[in-house]
């Protein structure tokens, strides 16, 4: 069985002068306390579709959303510079053992079915106060999808599916931009 990914950031600047980087993310404060410790590799998409391991020297927490990361052999700010706005990958199985019960972000990697009808997989989560939004690309678009009591109707983990229900619509309006 293939090794599964998720997108949990973005390498989005250096930091200082040895090699540090700052991380973009979007799982807020969603983590077990002390789960970023153990994290031993991330991986790097240089390509699309091809995840390169990098060792973990140290990962902290610089605010809310953002981590500040040390990788094994970025010992120059112009090591790091080179990763730079790339996006930042964990295993599936590591992502989940750092995620605090169930949460929104954990969808990311589940596939879109509206009425039975496959759209496409969750490839980030947006929280706003009154409701969630899954980005997903539907016929090489972007779509935000809502979700709300009325648009949800069922999350199954062990198909790793997210059943919806769409206002008509909805997906014309993007397809049409």
């Amino acid at each position: 069985m293939a090794t599964e990914y998720i997108q949990v950031g973005k390498l989005v600047a250096t930091h200082g002068i040895k090699g540090d980087l700052i991380v973009e993310h979007a799982l807020g404060e969603q983590l077990k306390s002390g789960a970023l410790s153990r994290v031993k590799a991330v991986f790097i998409e240089p390509v699309k579709g091809s995840y390169i391991p990098y060792f973990v020297e140290k990962i902290t927490v610089k605010n809310q959303g953002e981590w500040l990361l040390k990788l094994e052999g970025t010992q120059t700010k112009e090591a790091a510079k080179l990763l730079t706005r790339k996006n930042l990958w964990l295993e599936r199985s590591v992502f989940d053992s750092l995620i605090e019960g169930f949460q929104p972000v954990s969808l990311i990697g589940y596939t879109v079915m509206d009425n039975g009808r496959l759209l496409s997989e969750v490839e980030e989560v947006i929280e706003q106060p009154h409701q969630i939004l899954l980005k997903i690309t539907y016929q090489e678009k972007e779509v935000l999808i809502p979700l709300h009591s009325e648009t949800l109707k069922s999350v199954d983990p062990k198909g790793r599916k997210v059943h919806v229900e769409l206002p008509d619509g909805l997906l014309e309006i993007y397809l049409e931009a």
